[in-house]
């Protein structure tokens, strides 16, 4: 028997990897159901390369968010009781590429606050300029629970800075699944960390055989959400089969032609922010202004050890 090859991710193990594996495997299958036949019959199914007659927006928007827990915390209930409950800090921002210009800028930033708790009795915390409001958490609020718990405020939060910033015609890059996003015009949404595997082993070879720069057809998926998807490859050196590879969403009120359409300009247009290895540990599915966009927002969310500080004087100043 032959020693099987293996290849070694290109990301920082700090970050996951490219392709995460389930309790199954890497080939555990999604349980979604998946139309293959959008653009192209299953049975015909390639690679396809860039358009050369189609030339990338002038302008792209690039959205992306960023969460912090300050603080765990447990609340005292009049009955004897208690719950958990987190104090977390998040921002979203907006990057202006103007392609034409060959230039980047932040078009708009918003910073957010939370206590997320399933306490019936708790309380906005308030430290002079510093407030966490209360987003009270359904269910009995199990502590490994509640991190999900700041998703929806943050993904608001990315709704109202894409919509600030943006004017008709800007293509609008949403960084990871669109979920409640998929009203937007004109918006993709961009999954660089692969959790499942939607497509038959053979329809994922040709998605695994995709060279740099060319994508999938288009297919359909069947989730909660719903939309159209299809994966590309970055550009990147030989490496693991998924190396390099994201997979785009958009929203499924779009008719068959607009999201092919969609996936033509997303292939002309994302190769080209790809970052490289010895400058981000997730290349090069970190985009080069989303990974500035990073860095940019997490200096807005504050000092972590101040904040802890803080909600620390505010806890014992509460009468018990």
């Amino acid at each position: 028997m032959s020693e099987a090859r293996f290849f070694v991710d290109a990301w920082d193990p700090a970050y996951g990897a490219s392709f995460e594996a389930s309790a199954g495997g890497p080939a555990a299958p999604s349980s979604a159901q998946v139309d293959p036949d959008v653009e192209l019959p299953a049975t015909d199914w390639r690679a396809i390369g860039a358009r050369r007659d189609l030339p990338a927006p002038d302008v792209v928007l690039l959205v992306d968010g960023v969460r912090r827990i300050d603080a765990s915390v447990w609340t005292a209930e009049d009955d004897g009781g208690s719950f958990p409950g987190i104090a977390a800090s998040y921002a979203a921002g907006v990057v202006r590429c103007d392609l034409e210009r060959g230039a980047a800028e932040l078009a708009g930033a918003r910073v957010g606050r939370g206590l997320f708790t399933a306490s019936p009795s708790a309380q906005d915390v308030v430290a002079g300029r510093i407030h966490y409001p209360v987003h009270r958490v359904g269910g009995t609020g199990e502590l490994s629970k509640l991190p999900a718990a700041v998703q929806g405020p943050l993904t608001a939060l990315e709704v109202a800075v894409s919509d600030a910033a943006r004017v008709d015609g800007d293509l609008l890059v949403v960084d990871g699944p669109l979920r409640s996003r998929r009203q937007l015009p004109r918006t993709l949404g961009y999954i660089k960390t692969q959790h499942s595997q939607y497509l038959d082993a053979r329809l994922t070879a040709v998605v695994t055989g995709l060279a740099p720069g060319q994508r999938s057809p288009v297919f359909r998926l069947g989730t909660a959400w719903g939309g159209y998807s299809w994966y590309l490859r970055l550009p990147v050196a030989a490496g693991a089969p998924w190396a390099g590879i994201v997979r785009m969403e958009c929203s499924a009120e779009l008719t068959e032609a607009e999201a092919i359409g969609l996936a033509d300009l997303s292939l002309v247009t994302l190769p080209r922010f790809a970052s490289t290895p010895y400058k981000d540990p997730r290349a090069p599915q970190n985009l080069v202004p989303i990974a500035g966009l990073e860095r940019r927002l997490r200096g807005l969310l504050g000092d972590a050890r101040l904040l802890h500080r803080v909600l620390i004087a505010a806890a014992r100043g509460i009468p018990r």
